[in-house]
Parts: structure tokens; C-alpha cells; sequence
């Protein structure tokens, strides 16, 4: 049985407040086995509860939590999903042992610092994609084609880059490296808030076809659904190409070896994972998740490690 968590987080004198909201059933705690009435195990040969955390807005680990997710119910584990707002609890909670998997973490670049602060409790169990890259765009219509152009033209974006997530590494990036090393301060605000938000209103400026700066990246479905183009980045301030992980609490290798072992075999290319984010997100939406990676799986019979047993 798969229960939908919603983890609230308040940082503050180093705590982590949770709210649950159970879809279906009361929330079984990560790392114990889900009753089946009895007591006894999943049919599937492994038992036990993991737990996936991610942000639902960052539909790359959307996607892949449900990716695991089937794969996972069929070796014979229970899988419960924890969604969280922001990047610096989720590493919280992963540190913790509070969620047991992101499935989708960008631990090289974008996620460094977090990397630095809480690697001694996380275990990385192998990278699924390795051609990563955090953005600047403009809509294809907007006559500038790099990062470098845009301090001549801030009058023309009202002085703003409409950016996601406060904690975002990419929030991180753009104010402390490409804002600077551009020459943009005092021409132009980082204005953040949510992917939904930013989303939003790149939907409601292109249509318009209005002039407007925002912060993507890619693997990301939002870059075929819009006109949109990257800005060249010709002072490398977004940072290089980065792998995408599968990174879980210390110690989920050891209680949950044939789990740990089957994900560090799955491997996806850009067209893999492009056509299994659209499926997810623009094809099923939003309640079909689980529908739309069974027939993403389907229609891809070879690309996901068997499962042994």
C-alpha cells in the first residue's frame, strides 16, 4: 500500500516540525515493514517501508519517485512518498533518516553546499543521468542569446529574474555567481518564490509575447512546452554539466541491500527521461503518476534492470 506524505518543514534551533496528511490509511514509520493484516511481509521476496522525499514541483524527482516506486512494489517493498518545499529540509530529512531515498538529487554542483554539510549521513547510491545543467532563459522571440547581454537590456525585463525556491541551488547560484559575475547588481532583483510561481508567469509573459528572464534547467519538461531559449554562459557562472543521483540515508545499502542494488543500475538517456517527465507531467498530470510510468515502462521493456527473483 502506498501512503502520500506531506512533510512541513520549520528550520529553526535545528528543528523539523512534520505535518502528515495520509492518503488511504494511516502512515506506516520509514524503515519498518508494512503490516498486511497480519503482520507478514510484501509477496514480492523483500519486505520493508521506503520512503521516497522530494519536492513534487522539481518533476525530475517526481518522476523518478514513481519510477521507483514500480519497480520497487514489485521486488515486494511498501513505498511511501514525503514532499517537501524546499531543498535544505529535504537534506534534512535524508540526513535524518526521515525520508530513506531522493531519487533525484543534484549532489555535484547545484546541491554542493548540502552535500558538504550532511554527506557524512548520506549514502549515494549511483547517478541515473549525467547531462544536468542549471540555465538563464529568455523567450525564443527575445532578440539576446547570452547572459552577457542582459545588463544593456534590463529596462526591457523590468529589472527582474524570475527565479523558483528560495533554497533552490540554482536561487544560490544566480544570486551569488551569475548576478555578479555579470554586472547585474542594482540593474536587476532575483525575485524568488516557487517553480509553480515562475512557471506561471513565463506561461502568462509568453503568451502575451512579452520579454522575460527566468531560471530553468535541464532535464526539465518546461523547456519543450514553452518558447523558450538558454543564454550562453560564456563565464561558466551556472557551473558545468552535473550528473543526477539516487542518494539515500546512511545505512539504507546495508538494511536494504537488493533495493540499494537494483537502483544503481538504472540508467536513463535524454530521450528516456524527456519522454518519461512529459508522460508524467503534461501526458497523465497530476493523480496519474503511477499510470503513466507503468506505460512509460511499456513502451520501453529494455531499458530498466530486471528484477531478479
Amino acid at each position: 500500500m502506498k501512503t502520500l506524505r506531506t512533510l512541513s518543514t520549520m528550520i529553526g534551533a535545528g528543528a523539523l516540525a512534520f505535518t502528515l496528511a495520509a492518503c488511504g490509511g494511516n502512515a506506516t514509520p520509514a524503515n519498518t515493514a508494512a503490516p498486511g493484516g497480519d503482520g507478514s511481509a510484501p509477496a514480492g521476496g523483500a519486505s520493508g517501508t521506503i520512503t521516497m522525499g522530494y519536492l513534487p514541483a522539481w518533476t525530475d524527482g517526481l518522476s523518478t519517485a514513481y519510477l521507483l516506486e514500480n519497480q520497487l512494489e514489485q521486488m515486494g517493498y511498501t513505498v511511501e512518498h514525503e514532499e517537501l518545499s524546499e531543498a535544505a529540509p529535504l537534506y534534512v530529512a535524508l540526513s535524518r533518516g526521515d525520508v530513506d531515498i531522493y531519487p533525484s538529487a543534484w549532489p555535484e554542483v547545484t546541491h554542493a553546499s548540502y552535500m558538504e554539510q550532511y554527506s557524512a549521513d548520506i549514502e549515494d547510491l549511483g547517478a541515473y543521468y549525467d547531462n544536468a545543467k542549471l540555465t538563464i532563459a529568455v523567450p525564443e522571440y527575445t532578440d539576446i542569446d547570452s547572459i552577457e547581454d542582459l545588463a544593456a537590456n534590463a529596462d526591457r525585463f523590468g529589472g527582474r529574474i524570475v527565479g523558483i525556491e528560495p533554497g533552490a541551488g540554482l536561487t544560490k547560484a544566480t544570486q551569488e555567481q551569475v548576478i555578479p559575475q555579470y554586472g547585474l547588481d542594482g540593474s536587476y532583483e532575483l525575485v524568488t518564490s516557487s517553480t509553480t510561481a515562475m512557471l506561471a508567469e513565463l506561461k502568462k509573459a509568453t503568451d502575451a509575447q512579452q520579454d522575460i528572464v527566468v531560471t530553468l534547467w535541464r532535464p526539465f519538461w518546461a523547456n519543450s512546452s514553452f518558447p523558450v531559449k538558454d543564454l550562453a554562459d560564456p563565464k561558466g557562472a551556472l557551473g558545468e554539466a552535473e550528473a543526477l543521483h539516487f542518494l539515500a540515508t546512511k545505512g539504507f545499502a546495508e538494511e536494504f541491500p537488493e533495493a540499494a542494488a537494483y537502483i544503481s543500475k538504472i540508467k536513463l538517456t535524454d530521450d528516456q527521461y524527456g519522454q518519461l517527465e512529459d508522460m508524467v507531467v503534461n501526458e497523465y498530470g497530476e493523480g496519474r503518476e503511477a499510470e503513466a510510468v507503468q506505460a512509460w515502462i511499456d513502451a520501453n521493456p529494455d531499458v530498466l534492470p530486471a528484477i531478479e527473483g
